[in-house]
């Protein structure tokens, strides 16, 4: 297996929209996402804009409280083995209470006493679409328990969102620092160290 990078980022210079720089420094910012993969959907800004307002509506804003969509987001991604989504976190998250220790259980986040009860069943319906689990009274009860249905229909469109990103983002080998160098907002601890070597 090859760590080569299949495709190239936008020339930064080609970039002239201010709403498009705009995000890009957003996300240099913020993370979640980070400019890299940004700037590989920029090549076709159509791309780009649907992506990115369909991310902003469900995941940065939306009806359901950030915080768990984030815990969903890091659940695919250690899921699928996307160590550059992984590596990512969501500052705003951050500010709401979300704490690096709480990334660690994510697997087994049904053994682990670090979650609620609502995080745990949004986590159980990451891991159904995630792993293309059966539907399952037990699954449905959990969610309704603990959301309404506006929150639920947005997890599960985000999830699937984030989900099919992450694969894609693992395909093409993405990798830290490579766009707007420099820029280490909503990179995880370990990843920020990593990248200043």
């Amino acid at each position: 297996m090859s760590d080569k990078q299949r495709l190239p980022y936008i020339d930064p210079a080609s970039i002239t929209d201010p709403a498009m720089m705009a995000e890009f420094e957003r996300a240099a910012r913020e993370g979640a996402p980070r400019p890299e993969s940004h700037a590989m959907r920029a090549n076709v800004p159509a791309v780009f804009w649907a992506f990115t307002n369909a991310w902003n509506t469900t995941f940065v804003n939306g009806v359901c409280d950030h915080a768990i969509k984030e815990l969903c987001r890091l659940y695919v991604s250690q899921a699928v083995n996307c160590n550059y989504c992984g590596n990512q976190r969501s500052v705003k998250a951050q500010e709401q209470g979300l704490l690096e220790a709480d990334v660690k259980d994510l697997l087994d986040f049904d053994k682990s006493a670090r979650y609620t009860p609502r995080q745990k069943a949004a986590l159980r319906l990451a891991e159904a679409i995630t792993w293309g689990l059966e539907s399952t009274d037990e699954l449905w009860s959990g969610l309704y328990e603990n959301f309404e249905t506006g929150p639920i229909v947005e997890l599960g469109f985000f999830i699937g969102l984030t989900m099919g990103q992450q694969r894609w983002n693992r395909l093409i080998n993405m990798q830290h620092s490579q766009f707007m160098a420099g820029t280490n907002g909503g990179l995880a601890p370990a990843a920020v160290v990593a990248t200043s070597h």
